[in-house]
This record gives structure tokens, sequence and C-alpha cells, in this order.
């Protein structure tokens, strides 16, 4: 801006889900399946294939997360306990650290700077979650790009060997900035840079007018022969960015590019004024069903509607261990959706016991407004879910697309968002 670990289940160590007769005599044991790894344990290094961020299986992988905001301005949150306490309560599988470039930044300050991202990067690496490095510059990266080849290069030497790290190669272009003669050049400048010492982690491309114009660039990619494991950045805030913005998210990925939204946020994009979560959940169903990353904007205590917290927080607040009632609108809104949000294979999911082949077709639920069903498949991920805002819940998953996955046994799970807990469980069977 100019100027989402596990799912949010149960913390017991007892079974997961209520298991729930839905059509067919079918139970399932769930189980952890041994001591718990990290995130990055888990998924390894990324790659990007297609239009997908995938892991060290193949297996496609979203992260979801938080930003940080600019470093000079709001430096006391970028400490080891507070990027724990994203990981842990807020269930970051990302932290975005976004380096200022301008305004006292590192052009001023370059030792200051890059020891605050160096902080964050290696909070993110000993608790086991991914970390994007976010070179957040805001004027024409051309004018200093000999400071963004010096950046990268101590990143990638530093930092390259670990499957943690994400390259962010410039925060937001100006509309006035084109892509095919500035914004491109600018990255086939840094790339090879990164590349002569990292030759695998996943670098984001910045794109035209605020990250937005990612059409554009899809029509004039960077080489794929030269540039492997590349994949473009999309800014939105909801509030301005409708469905105009999506559609060209979606001619992008027709397009076959990938797409990172490395900043979003809940309000318009000047900051002050209120949030649209209506349209928030469109952005989020849309990143849901693409599988695109995000970090929200921003960890931050200033007077922005979409900060997380409000200025002159408690003491200590740098720290985490926020209270939902000290957390602004914006901020208990983005945690409710990370906390939910699916990520793919967290848990191990054991079948035991199967019951004959069957099909069933309804889950019948009372609970407040405001629910979300999600289907998994036997690996844990998740591969559907459904907003429905009305009580009580009634779903027909054959009916809203289940129907549509291949035979095979699911588990389904209806969650109240509102009071953040699971109202009903059950089995698919196909």
């Amino acid at each position: 801006m100019s100027a989402k670990r596990s799912e949010n289940f149960p913390r017991e160590k007892g079974p997961f889900f209520r298991t729930a007769l839905i059509g067919i005599a079918c139970v399932f044991f769930i189980s952890w399946g041994g001591a718990q790894q990290s995130f990055v344990a888990r998924h390894g290094r990324l790659s990007v294939r297609g239009t997908s961020i995938v892991d060290k299986n193949g297996s496609p992988v979203t992260l979801r997360g938080m930003s940080l905001y600019w470093s000079q301005w709001q430096p006391a949150f970028y400490n080891a306990s507070c990027i724990k306490w994203l990981r842990d309560d807020w269930k970051c599988t990302i932290v975005r650290a976004a380096m200022a470039v301008q305004s006292g930044g590192y052009l001023s300050n370059p030792s200051a700077e890059v020891a605050k991202v160096k902080t964050v990067v290696q909070a993110c690496i000993d608790l086991g979650i991914y970390v994007l490095i976010d070179y957040h510059e805001t004027a024409n990266g051309m004018d200093n790009l000999s400071k963004a080849q010096t950046f990268f290069r101590e990143m990638a030497q530093t930092y390259g060997a670990y499957p943690n790290v994400i390259y962010e190669l410039w925060n937001e272009p100006l509309d006035s900035h084109p892509w095919a003669t500035v914004i491109k050049p600018y990255h086939e400048a840094v790339i090879p840079v990164i590349r002569a010492i990292d030759t695998a982690n996943i670098i984001v491309c910045a794109t035209r007018s605020w990250d937005q114009e990612v059409d554009e660039a899809s029509l004039n990619p960077l080489d794929t022969s030269r540039f492997k494991n590349i994949a473009y950045a999309i800014h939105f805030y909801a509030a301005t960015h409708k469905q105009k913005y999506r559609d060209k998210a979606q001619t992008a990925l027709d397009n076959g590019i990938a797409l990172f939204a490395t900043e979003y946020g809940t309000t318009q994009a000047t900051g002050p004024e209120t949030m649209d979560t209506a349209e928030t959940r469109l952005w989020y169903e849309f990143l849901d069903k693409n599988g695109i990353g995000s970090c929200n904007w921003s960890v931050s205590a200033i007077q922005e509607a979409c900060a997380i917290l409000p200025p002159n927080p408690p003491a200590g607040y740098a720290n985490g261990g926020w209270a939902e009632s000290v957390l602004k609108p914006s901020g208990k809104f983005v945690r409710s959706y990370l906390r939910s949000a699916d990520t793919a294979t967290t848990l191990t999911f054991v079948p035991e016991n199967q019951g004959p082949r069957g099909e069933s077709s309804v889950m019948d639920c009372f609970g407040s407004e405001g629910g979300l069903l999600r289907v998994y498949d036997l690996s844990g991920a998740c591969i559907a879910r459904w907003y429905h805002g009305e009580a009580p819940f009634f779903r027909n998953p054959a009916r809203d697309g289940c129907s549509k996955v291949s035979n095979g046994c699911y588990v389904m799970e209806m969650w109240e968002e509102s009071r953040s807990r699971s109202v009903c469980t059950g089995i698919l069977r196909r």
C-alpha cells in the first residue's frame, strides 16, 4: 500500500471431528499422525508449476498470512515474539517483511533496515513458516537498480539455502511505470542477481499500477526459458478493487501465469475508510478457488482502518498476545479468516472401518448466521468450501458441487464463523 497455518480446529488432542451418520454407516478415526512437523518441514521448498504454487511433493499449497507495515514507521513489530504470535494465534503460514526503501528506509539507513528484515526472516525460519522478503519500493525501481541488486544479493547469500524464503522484487510500481520498458526490464536485471546464488526459491514480480495490471503482464511475461519459479504480484483493497480486478486476475491465470496477492486490504485503497466485508469475502473465495496466496495489510497500530490495532495500544503490544477485544474490525475479520482457512495437509486423516460404498448428500445443522462448509480429502486437503450466510445451516453437498468430485470418501465440516466453532461434521462417501 502506498503513502492464513492450520484450520481453526479445536485445540484438544482428542478426535478432531465429531463423526456423524450421514446417509451411510461410516466412521473415521482422525489422528495427528505422530509428532507435528512445522509447516515448512511438511511442504519444503516451493515452486511454480503452471499457475499453481506447489510444495516439495508437487501438491498445490496456498500460503496465507499477514504483512508487516513499513519497516521505518512501525519497526516494533519486527521481532520474533510477534511472528510467533502470528503463527500460533493467527495461524499464519507466511509473514511479509515490508522493508521500506524511500522515506527514511533502505536508501537512507541500509544497515538498520536490513537488520529488521533479518530478524523477521530468522524468526520465520526458526518457527517453520514462510517469509516474503519485500523490497517496498514505491518510486521507479530503475532509478535505484543497483541498490535493489545489492539488497537481494545479500538476502540470497544469507538465506538462499533455506526453503522458507520468497523474494518480492518491487512493492508497487505506479500507473506511470510502463510494464514493457520499466517494470519488466527491472525484473530482468534483478532476478539474475538472485539466481546466481539461489537457483530455486520463488520470486514474485511486480505489475503495473500498484500491482493491479496482471492481465497486461500475462500478455508479455518474463521468458520462462530464462526465469524459473516466477509468480506475479496482485494487490487489491476490497472496497476499491472489485469484480473488474478479479476479472483481470482471471485473465492472467487463463494466460498461464501464477499470481500471489502479496498485499491486500479489506478497506478502500486510501486506508482510513471502513472495510467492505462482502467484497473481501468475494476476494477470499476467488483466492481460495485458484490457490492464490495472500498477505493482509497490515500488522500496525495506526489510524488506518486496514491496520489490525488502534493507535496507542496497550504496553507490550508489539510482541503479540492481542486480545480479540483490542483488535480493530479489520483485524478481527482477517484473523477469523486466517484461523478458519484451509492449509493443505495440515492434519493426517487415517480411515479405519470404512463402511460399504454409498452416497450422502445432506448436512442439516443449526447455528448463528455466517457459516462455512468445507470438504476434505483423506490427505487433509480442502477440496471445496462454500460460505452460507443464513441460519439454520442447510447444505446439499451434491447440489453445491461435491457431486463433481471423484469417487471416494471425504470429511465434511460446517463452521459457525461468528463464534469460531464447529457446529456439524460428517462423512461424504461417493
